[in-house]
C-alpha cells in the first residue's frame, strides 16, 4: 500500500514501506498574494529514507529551505533539476543529484527518468519498490485565457511530443496539472490528454492554486465518464490518501 499526502499546490509526499518521496516543496508565504495555503509537512519517521525532488526553480516548486528542514533526518537525498542554482557550500554535494531532461539515473535502488518540460525544469518518471510514478512538474498543455488559439496549439504540440516516451508505459501514480489560471477553456487540456493516453491507475491533480472546483467540473465531461474514477478528489490542503495495491 502507498500513502499520499497532499500538502499544497504541487507539493506531495508519497510514503512507501521504507521511504518518503517529497515533491516540489516550497514556502507557502511566497504565494500569499495569490492564495493562502495552509499545507504543512507531515511528521516523518526518522527510520525511513527521504528523497526530496524539485522539478524546477520556480518559487512555487522549490525553496532553499529544504536543505535546512531535513537536517535531522537520518538519510536524505535531493534530486534537483539542473535549472536550480545553489549557493556554494549550501549543502553537502554527496546528498545531491542534479538531473537534466531526457536522462535516466540510478539513485540508490531507484530509477529516475526525466522528461522535458515545455515550461521550465523536468518531469519525473520514477520506478521504486515495484511502483511506477509520474510527476509532471510544469509539463502541461498550457492555454491561458486571452493568449489566443496559436498559443494553445503550440503548447499542445509540445505537450503531446514530450509525453511520447511514456505513451506505452503503465503507471501506478500520476501527478498532473489542472491549473485554474487557464480558465474554462484551458484548465482541463493537459489532464484530458494524459488520462486518455497514459495508462495510470491513480491520478492526482495539482497546480490548482487553491481552486479545487475544477476537479468535479472535469469529471462531468461526458468523454471521460469511463476514466473519471482514476482522478482523485482533492478538497483542501493536508489531505491523506491510502492507495491499495
Amino acid at each position: 500500500m502507498l500513502k499520499v499526502y497532499y500538502l499544497m499546490h504541487s507539493s506531495f509526499v508519497v510514503e512507501l514501506d521504507d521511504r518518503y518521496l517529497l515533491f516540489d516543496y516550497f514556502e507557502k508565504d511566497v504565494l500569499r498574494d495569490a492564495v493562502e495555503y495552509r499545507g504543512s509537512l507531515p511528521e516523518f519517521d526518522k527510520n525511513k529514507r527521504l528523497y526530496v525532488f524539485s522539478s524546477n526553480c520556480h518559487k512555487d516548486h522549490y525553496t532553499e529551505n529544504i536543505f535546512n528542514i531535513f537536517q535531522g533526518s537520518s538519510y536524505v537525498k535531493y534530486i534537483l533539476s539542473k535549472d536550480i542554482k545553489l549557493k556554494r557550500g549550501l549543502v553537502d554535494k554527496s546528498t545531491m543529484q542534479f538531473v537534466g531532461p531526457l536522462h535516466k539515473y540510478s539513485i540508490d535502488d531507484m530509477t529516475v527518468e526525466t522528461l522535458r518540460s515545455n515550461d521550465v525544469g523536468v518531469a519525473f518518471v520514477i520506478s521504486v519498490g515495484g511502483y511506477n510514478i509520474y510527476y509532471a512538474g510544469t509539463l502541461n498543455w498550457w492555454n491561458a485565457e486571452g493568449r489566443g488559439e496559436l498559443y494553445g496549439e503550440q503548447y499542445g504540440r509540445e505537450y503531446r511530443r514530450y509525453l511520447r516516451p511514456i505513451l506505452n508505459r503503465k503507471f501506478d501514480l500520476g501527478f498532473v496539472p489542472m491549473d485554474a489560471r487557464m480558465g474554462e477553456d484551458g484548465y482541463f487540456l493537459g489532464m484530458d490528454y494524459f488520462i486518455k493516453h497514459i495508462d495510470c491507475d491513480t491520478i492526482f491533480p495539482m497546480n490548482m492554486w487553491g481552486d479545487y472546483k475544477w476537479i468535479s467540473r472535469f469529471k462531468t465531461r461526458p468523454d471521460i465518464v469511463n476514466l473519471k474514477d482514476r482522478l482523485i478528489d482533492i478538497e483542501r490542503e493536508n489531505m491523506i490518501f491510502e492507495i491499495e495495491d
